[in-house]
C-alpha cells in the first residue's frame, strides 16, 4: 500500500463490490449532470451576453421531441439507480439458508457477541471466511451503530428492537468494527474487530475457547428458573399460550387481531405480557421489563425458537 491512494476501505465481503459499483454508477451520473449545467451555463452566458446585436432574446417554441428525449433518459437512469439498488438491498437484508447465528448487544460503550455454540466476546468477533454470518442485535441502553467499513454492511442497533444483518466475509484478515452513531461522551472508544479465520484455525479457536451454554441452553435453564413451564405447557388446563411451533405462525389476539410470531413479537411478550395477549388466555403473566437483561432475553428467544411444532399423534 505505501503511497498508493485508496479511495475505499477494502473489499472483504461477498457484496463489497457491488455496494461500491452501485455508488460509483450514481457518482459518475451526478458527475456528468453537474458537469453538463454547469457547461450549458457557461456556454449560453456567453453566447447570450446582452450587447449590441443580442439586445432581446427571441421566444422558442417547444420541441415535442426534445422534451420527450430529456424526460425518458433521466427516467431510464433513475429507474436503473432504483433497479440496481432495490435488488442489492434485498440482497444485504436477506441472509442466506444455514448462516451461522449470532447475538450482539451494545452497551456504553462496548459490545457483547455471542457465537452459535455459546462463546462469548467483548469487542471481537471471530467469524470462518466464505460462511454466511447473521447477527441479531439489540442495545441496553441507547442507539448504537454496527457498522464494519470493508464489509459494507451496517445497522442500527435499537433499545428496545431487534435488527439484523448479514455477511459472507471473502478474506482472512482483521477488519474493524466502529459504531457509527453517536452514543455518548465515549462513542470514539466503541470499536472492536473481526478475525475473519480459515475454516480450520476457526475450529482451532473455539476448541479452544470453550464457552458457557449456548443461547438455547441459556435461555433453557431461565424457562425453567423463572417457571415459565409450569404456565406454557402443552396440558388443557395451561394457563399460558403453548409455545411448540410459534415461532413464525400467525398468533390471534383477543383483541381480534393476528401477529406473526417473530423475535420482536417474543421479546414484547416476554417484556411486556399484557401488551398482546393470545386469544383464549388471561393477562396473568407477569411482567418481566426490568428484571431481565437484554442478553437474557435473547436467551429466551433463542429457546423458544428451538420449540419445534410436535409431530401428531397417530389415531
Amino acid at each position: 500500500m505505501g503511497n498508493q491512494l485508496n479511495l475505499f476501505p477494502e473489499n472483504a465481503s461477498s457484496f463489497a463490490n457491488q455496494v461500491d459499483y452501485v455508488y460509483l454508477y450514481l457518482l459518475l451520473v451526478c458527475t456528468v449532470v453537474a458537469l453538463g449545467v454547469v457547461v450549458a451555463i457557461v456556454y449560453f452566458s456567453i453566447k447570450y451576453k446582452r450587447n449590441a446585436t443580442h439586445t432581446a432574446i427571441q421566444q422558442v417554441e417547444g420541441n415535442n421531441m426534445l422534451e420527450i428525449t430529456w424526460s425518458v433518459i433521466p427516467l431510464v437512469i433513475m429507474l436503473t439507480m432504483f433497479g440496481w439498488g432495490a435488488w442489492l438491498y434485498m440482497h444485504m437484508v436477506t441472509p442466506p439458508k444455514g448462516a451461522l447465528d449470532f447475538y450482539v448487544v451494545g452497551k456504553q460503550w462496548m459490545w457483547k457477541l455471542q457465537h452459535p455454540t455459546g462463546q462469548r466476546e467483548i469487542n471481537d468477533l471471530h467469524v470462518p471466511v466464505n460462511q454466511p454470518v447473521r447477527l441479531t442485535l439489540t442495545s441496553e441502553d441507547v442507539i448504537h451503530d454496527f457498522f464494519v467499513p470493508e464489509f459494507r454492511t451496517k445497522r442500527d442497533v435499537v433499545p428496545g428492537r431487534y435488527t439484523e444483518l448479514w455477511f459472507e466475509a471473502t478474506k482472512i484478515g482483521e477488519y474493524r468494527i466502529e459504531c457509527a452513531q453517536y452514543c455518548g461522551t465515549q462513542h470514539s472508544q466503541m470499536i472492536g474487530k473481526v478475525y475473519v479465520m480459515s475454516q480450520v484455525d476457526y475450529d482451532k479457536w473455539l476448541s479452544g475457547n470453550l464457552g458457557s451454554e449456548t443461547a438455547e441452553e441459556a435461555g433453557l435453564k431461565l424457562f425453567e428458573g423463572n417457571r415459565c413451564n409450569t404456565c406454557h405447557k402443552d396440558a388443557p388446563d395451561a394457563r399460558g399460550a403453548p409455545l411448540w411451533g410459534v415461532y413464525g405462525s400467525k398468533v390471534a389476539l383477543r383483541d381480534g387481531s393476528t401477529v406473526i410470531a417473530d423475535d420482536q413479537y417474543l421479546r414484547d411478550s416476554i417484556l411486556h405480557s399484557t401488551s398482546k395477549v393470545v386469544a383464549g388466555f388471561e393477562p396473568i403473566m407477569p411482567l418481566y421489563d426490568g428484571q431481565l437483561t437484554e442478553e437474557q432475553v435473547l436467551q429466551l428467544v433463542a429457546y423458544i425458537k428451538t420449540l419445534k411444532a410436535k409431530p401428531k399423534e397417530k389415531e
